[in-house]
């Protein structure tokens, strides 16, 4: 067995943030069925998930051992026994143990992710979750539509009757509460609906542009602590009062703004114009929103990017951390909802996105920072093709 010699001589460490996870596979089996089996042959392995790397990784049962017994701060030399030794280069190849000296431009790479991600600070499970549901290639309709869950009537002959709203005793005492008279900001309640029909032929004027993202993305004021940090006050709450989560805008249809793709920079209210997608940007655009063709059309796009790193700069390696980041996207596209109702204009939010079409073009770096949810705003379009919540008829009625 032969092992490259810059391995048996070489500090190793494991990477800091690794999920081993049995994993079961099904395949037919024709022979299985021939022979009075069901057909299905099941396989048992074990899957290494690593988030410096983004993707799993097979490993076997010496491998697995070793990485249990690698331990992932201190630097240390190799096994001499030889069959560990030849699995200690496998890992190495395989990303999930660093060396302290790599040789190559490949060993590099994998010990500046680590390196990396032990700089963010993320807590280990929510590392695994952000890296490992990041979608890439997914066509979200073309799955609802496949699995019969497309419409209301489909999910309920497919998945049966979902949980009740309210899950109560029913002979559970209760207390009745008085309802009061609607004010205004009652109205604008109702009339806030997830807007599926954009009118791509009515550009939005600046002014609406601009109030939006001021709205939504701004700073109000802020506090300077010392000469390397500042507090901003923004319209939305924010955990630790950090405000990580930045605007990525795919500009489509606004007066005075080219079509492309931004950066919204909330000091000084400006913004940065990065690349054009190589596909073009309504390609981009759909391929980002999983084919979500009802919301590809709007305006102004806008991906919600937290950056990770400074939520955890304060949440070290926190339980709470990254739950505390995604409670920002919901505040933010509230505010969106509301701002949006506000002067006319229609709304969305979605998760289904694929986020590994998104980085390269938005230039992030997953580890650091991340796409969260895509949401969107502009005109709504004067008739509903795509079916929307409004069963009232706040803003279908006055759409005429």
């Amino acid at each position: 067995m032969s092992v490259d010699p810059a391995v048996s001589s070489a500090r190793i460490r494991r990477c800091e943030i690794l999920l081993l996870e049995p994993r079961e596979s099904a395949d037919f089996d024709l022979q299985d069925l021939l022979s009075g089996g069901n057909g299905i042959r099941r396989q048992m392995r074990w899957v290494a998930l690593a988030p410096h790397l983004g993707e799993p990784v097979d490993v076997d049962a010496m491998q697995r051992e070793l990485l249990g017994r690698i331990g992932a701060t201190q630097w240390q030399d190799v096994p001499a026994d030889e069959d560990e030794l030849a699995a200690c280069e496998a890992l190495l190849r395989l990303g999930l143990l660093v060396s302290a000296s790599p040789g190559d431009e490949a060993a590099l790479q994998v010990r500046q992710a680590d390196d990396r991600q032990r700089e963010a600070y993320w807590h280990p499970l929510a590392a695994v979750l952000h890296a490992f549901t990041r979608w890439e290639g997914v066509d979200a309709v073309k799955n609802t539509r496949d699995s019969g869950t497309d419409t209301a009537v489909g999910m309920r002959e497919v998945l049966g009757p979902p949980p009740a709203p309210t899950a109560v005793a029913a002979d559970a005492e209760s207390q009745m509460l008085p309802l009061q008279d609607d004010t205004d900001f009652d109205v604008l309640l109702a009339r806030r609906a997830t807007c599926r029909n954009f009118d791509e032929h009515r550009p939005l004027p600046m002014a609406m542009f601009s109030t939006m993202l001021a709205r939504v993305f701004g700073a109000r004021a802020h506090v300077q602590v010392s000469d390397d940090l500042r507090f901003q006050k923004k319209s939305s709450p924010s955990g630790g009062g950090l405000h990580p989560t930045e605007a990525y805008l795919v500009v489509q249809n606004v007066d005075g703004v080219a079509p492309g793709v931004y950066r919204y920079l909330l000091d000084g209210h400006r913004l940065l114009r990065l690349p054009d997608p190589p596909m073009g940007l309504r390609a981009f655009a759909m391929e980002a929103l999983g084919q979500q063709h009802w919301f590809a059309n709007a305006h102004c796009l806008v991906t919600l990017v937290p950056r990770f790193d400074r939520t955890f700069w304060k949440y070290r390696r926190h339980a709470k951390g990254y739950r505390v980041v995604a409670l920002e996207a919901g505040h933010l596209s509230q505010t969106m909802y509301l701002s949006a109702t506000d002067l006319g204009l229609g709304a969305f939010i979605t998760g289904a996105i694929n986020e590994r079409c998104l980085e390269p073009v938005l230039q992030l770096d997953p580890v650091q920072q991340g796409a969260l949810a895509m949401c969107g705003f502009g005109w709504r379009a004067a008739s509903m093709e795509t079916a929307e919540l409004d069963p009232a008829g706040e803003v279908w009625t006055r759409a005429g």
